[in-house]
């Protein structure tokens, strides 16, 4: 398989994952900061960056880097959060 078609397989299943995750949130079935949620974020939005970059589409590169951030930035407070309410 070319290489090419496989950047854009990459790029197609991130835009999956992150409209999954869009309605998986809009229907109530996930809440906005659970870690499912957010760990789809990550994984659609870094095979989107490997897809944009390819392209050199850097505007969406760089979208997709601060989703990623807000993602990581969610997953590491409800860490946190469920550290501190074991220690208690």
């Amino acid at each position: 398989m070319p290489f090419n078609l496989w950047i854009d397989v990459a790029g197609w299943t991130g835009v999956v994952s992150l409209l999954t995750a869009y309605a998986l949130v809009s229907t109530r079935r996930l809440e906005g900061d659970s870690p499912l949620y957010q760990s789809l974020n990550v994984l659609g939005s870094l095979l989107l960056i490997v897809n944009s970059g390819y392209y050199r589409a850097f505007p969406s590169v760089g979208i997709n880097v601060a989703w990623i951030g807000i993602a990581l930035y969610a997953l590491a407070r409800w860490k946190f959060a469920r550290r501190n309410r074991t220690s208690r």
